[in-house]
């Protein structure tokens, strides 16, 4: 099964090309790359769009622009192949890449995304529970260091491969395909724009 995955949740977009469970091709990019992230490692593994026989899609948490980007770019390249789709937590690809650490997404407001018990959630970084010694991961665990270090966490260097939603485990996570328009995002709060109305 030949999937395409990727994820545009966070400041910096992954996407991979995978066969079964051999990564073909992995991108860093950002959101507004992703289809040509995908076309490039298509023609690197000499393989054409026809070939794809899913997709498997980022649904957040993280930001709302972000998720827009990759749930359109999924259903318009859904419609075009007659591909189906699945959703995965930007949260739980994050988890996949790191075992045992916690997964910590800015979310802006000053505010932070993580997996609580097993589940997403919204909070100020100072909320965030953790035994010492835990690692966390993300976007967020780096630029909330401070606080987190504080509350006994171990944040691994900026440099750390461990901080990206990598796209090669939203493969390894997907289940339940099915028609795009059926995947919905994974917000946890209301937009600003509909906030300030």
């Amino acid at each position: 099964m030949l999937i395409l995955a990727f994820d545009t949740a966070t400041r910096v977009a992954t996407s991979a090309l995978v066969r079964d469970e051999s990564v073909l091709g992995e991108r860093v990019s950002r959101a507004v790359s992703v289809l040509e992230d995908a076309d490039s490692m298509l023609r690197d593994a000499g393989l054409a769009a026809r070939d794809l026989d899913a997709l498997v899609v980022g649904i957040g948490p993280g930001s709302f622009t972000g998720i827009r980007i990759g749930l359109s770019a999924a259903r318009a390249l859904a419609l075009a192949l007659d591909a189906p789709v699945a959703g995965v937590s930007t949260l739980d690809a994050l988890a996949a890449g790191a075992p045992a650490a916690v997964p910590v997404i800015d979310a802006g407001r000053r505010e932070i995304f993580a997996l609580v018990d097993g589940r997403a959630a919204c909070l100020r970084p100072d909320e965030l529970v953790l035994e010492p010694g835990t690692v966390c991961v993300g976007d967020g665990a780096l630029r909330y260091r401070t606080q987190l270090a504080a509350a006994g966490a171990e944040i691994p260097p900026e440099s750390s491969e461990l901080h990206l939603p990598r796209a090669r485990h939203h493969a390894e996570l997907a289940s339940g395909f099915g028609p795009a328009e059926l995947v919905e995002p994974l917000y946890l709060r209301i937009p600003d724009a509909e906030r300030a109305a």
